[in-house]
């Protein structure tokens, strides 16, 4: 991969994706302190997945793997994977958002409620909107020059990378409601956005293939692109199966109401 910076010129996003990730680490165990003082007790578990999710997502940024990803494009698309993919689910899995709103002081929890019944936010938590910012930011990062562009700026670099996780972050909240939902959607929207979601992802790693982006080796590009779709199929089965679960549930639910009725 042709860089026109050095590792080190990164070494500034690193540190700080490192003190964020610390601080998130230590801020939800204290968050459950506070949550089981005023509520039922927290699951702990869920900080596993909290764990997990804030590891992957940082060692995108920081640590070895985000240094092979500055010359390597395997290392880069695993990167991708897990900011954008896996550590989006995990973070979900954790229910910071539940948790948030109940540590929060009652005011407080109110103004966050009214901004998440915003219209702003039905906006961009809307199945399609979501999936659009999702997989259309990464059509337009790996079939323009962004791709090489990002490589010449920092903050350029941040950026897209910010997006990359916020975008997956946004659109895995569209599609499976574990977390506070304040605007729903039903199954068969949800799912329908989804298989096309998984569709275009897929067209996408094989143009990544077929086309690498400028200054990738043909060789590079196509264990890329495969790690991208066989990778990506990994959790994207995860996500299926728990959508379909919850489907399963709602409608069992709804079943034995109708024959108790």
């Amino acid at each position: 991969m042709h860089t026109h910076m050095s590792h080190t010129d990164f070494a500034p996003l690193e540190v700080a994706t490192a003190i964020i990730a610390i601080i998130a680490v230590c801020l939800y165990p204290l968050g459950i302190f506070f949550s089981n003082k005023k509520h039922s007790t927290w699951k702990n578990s869920r900080y596993l997945w909290w764990l997990l999710g804030i590891f992957f997502a940082a060692s995108a940024l920081s640590g070895p793997l985000a240094e092979r990803a500055h010359h390597n494009f395997n290392a880069h698309m695993m990167g991708h994977l897990l900011l954008g993919m896996l550590a989006p689910l995990l973070i979900v899995l954790s229910r910071p958002m539940t948790l948030l709103m109940r540590t929060l002081p009652v005011k407080t929890a109110k103004r966050v409620s009214h901004l998440l019944n915003s219209r702003y936010v039905k906006l961009i938590t809307n199945p399609m909107v979501a999936a659009t910012l999702n997989i259309g930011g990464l059509y337009l990062l790996y079939t323009t020059s962004l791709f090489t562009i990002m490589h010449t700026s920092l903050w350029l670099y941040a950026i897209v990378h910010l997006h990359v996780f916020l975008a997956g972050y946004l659109f895995t909240i569209s599609i499976l409601y574990i977390d506070i939902t304040t605007h729903r959607y039903s199954f068969v929207h949800r799912s329908v956005v989804l298989v096309l979601s998984l569709g275009l992802h897929k067209v996408l790693s094989k143009l990544i293939y077929a086309y690498p982006p400028r200054g990738i080796q043909k060789t590079e590009a196509e264990t890329g692109a495969m790690l991208m779709y066989y990778g990506g199929d990994i959790i994207d089965l995860a996500i299926i199966i728990i959508l379909c679960f919850q489907w399963y549930r709602a409608t069992a639910v709804k079943t034995q109401n109708a024959s108790s009725a």
